[in-house]
């Protein structure tokens, strides 16, 4: 039994139909979420898109891994708020380490808010390391743009 089995949890492909759900997660989670186009776009290229869902139906969270050469690109990764500081975010991030190993990558790269303390809290704890910074790389509303940390983790 998997790691989400043991929550009740059930892991499944993202599709089309999934979006305005994972849309309505993303815009509960995040101050600045992607928009559905983004999620779609995601989709029609062939990113490695997922979803989380408890024994009733209900969206618990969701990620999209991009694949290049032998890295994997963290595009996005979401836990409902009801689900938060439950483990659930852990797990998925150990998911979808063994997702991208099974793709033959050899690492996976993310960029975080420095803001979102409480998601590089949870980066370092799962192995990955601070390899740089892009600047203005977020909208921050009026207080215009936000820089990225870049992490890494070694597969």
């Amino acid at each position: 039994m998997s790691d989400l089995q043991e929550l009740g949890l059930q892991l499944a492909p993202m599709t089309a139909a999934d979006v305005g759900e994972v849309c309505a997660l993303e815009a509960s989670v995040f101050p600045f979420p992607w928009s559905r186009g983004n999620f779609i776009d995601s989709l029609n290229s062939g990113y490695d898109c997922w979803t989380v869902r408890d024994g009733e139906g209900a969206l618990a969270g969701y990620y999209l891994l991009m694949y290049a050469l032998d890295e994997a690109h963290l595009l996005d990764v979401a836990v409902a708020a009801n689900r938060q500081r439950q483990g659930l975010g852990r797990r998925l991030l150990d998911v979808l380490a063994a997702r991208a190993r099974s793709q033959g990558m050899t690492s996976i790269l993310l960029e975080v808010r420095p803001s979102n303390e409480r998601a590089l809290d949870v980066y370092r704890r799962h192995g990955y390391v601070h390899i740089g910074r892009r600047k203005g790389y977020y909208p921050a509303g009026a207080a215009g743009r936000e820089d990225a940390i870049v992490m890494r983790l070694d597969l």
